[in-house]
């Protein structure tokens, strides 16, 4: 079937909150997801690398899920993937039963596959969960790039609608952009930093790391790109500059559950073996935030 999800715009990459006794905290999953959605963002994206996957069992990964959905009623972009592709494929099942709008499909990761086995990987999941997917290139985490013609190949498939790139390649991402372009298909920002130029490039939206800290101002510079508006789009990321830097100070979502605490949305808890922010970087990442905070004040006296 062919799928009519929209991807233009903000989804950010959403933080799993921690109880004290290193439990979800359901509460904090349903409370983060409302707090974006009315700030305008056009999806979220849970249980992708932001939040922790890799240390939720799959029943706390479906349970996380199931919250966000009844949360809200803007697409949710589940993350769901795996080293293993039969425990993907399951795990995408799952996920689709959970109400996700679509899937966020990480490449395998340690077992480095080569690009017959990276695209079989991938069709395997297409051919059998009927939901739009968005294949992930991460190549920091999973130790693989995914060739260019293994995602133009893959971009062919119904279900395979879209690609999030945080490779830190503009030349990769530019490429693809023109080999899909006459496609359905929606090549997306990984990296908050690079987003307006993958913009520029064609891309259509980001999967944000700082649009959790930052939601209003990150969905105006991304929809004046989409708008043609590159000059206004151009001070928004300049001005989230030290912010996009901050937010990878440290292992992605350390500095960011750090920043949140700061701004008292959520707790800063981490599950082992991620640690809390190193205090001498947390007391910068206040000033970041204050600085942001300031340039806000600024901006309502002179309304």
């Amino acid at each position: 079937m062919t799928h009519d999800i929209d991807l233009d715009g903000v989804f950010p990459a959403m933080v799993t909150p921690l109880e004290a006794d290193d439990s979800i905290d359901f509460d904090g999953v349903r409370a983060e997801a409302q707090r974006l959605e009315r700030a305008g963002v056009d999806g979220l994206v849970p249980v992708g690398t932001t939040g922790e996957s890799a240390t939720l069992s799959h029943d706390e990964h479906v349970s996380v899920v199931e919250t966000v959905v009844d949360a809200v009623s803007i697409p949710v972009i589940a993350g769901a993937g795996s080293n293993a592709t039969h425990e993907a494929l399951a795990l995408a099942e799952r996920t689709r039963d959970a109400g996700a709008d679509a899937l966020l499909l990480i490449s395998p990761y340690y077992n480095k596959p080569e690009p017959a086995g990276m695209e079989e990987h991938y069709r395997t999941i297409a051919d059998a969960v009927d939901l739009p997917q968005i294949v992930y290139n991460v190549p920091g985490r999973t130790g693989r790039t995914i060739a260019i013609d293994t995602a133009a190949a893959l971009a062919e498939h119904e279900n395979v609608v879209g690609f999030k790139s945080a490779s830190g390649d503009l030349g990769r991402l530019s490429e693809l952009v023109e080999r899909t372009h006459e496609a359905e298909f929606a090549v997306l920002s990984g990296e908050d930093g690079l987003t307006l130029p993958a913009l520029a490039a064609g891309g259509r939206g980001t999967i944000s790391v700082a649009a959790n800290v930052e939601p209003e101002r990150v969905g105006e510079m991304v929809h004046a790109a989409l708008d043609g508006d590159f000059e206004r789009a151009r001070e928004r990321h300049l001005e989230l500059g030290p912010l996009f830097r901050a937010l990878f100070w440290e292992t992605n979502p350390i500095p960011l559950k750090e920043a949140l605490s700061i701004r008292g949305h959520v707790s800063p808890r981490m599950r082992s073996p991620l640690s809390r922010l190193s205090s001498d970087r947390r007391d910068a990442l206040e000033s970041v935030l204050a600085d942001l905070d300031g340039a806000d004040r600024l901006l309502e006296a002179g309304r």
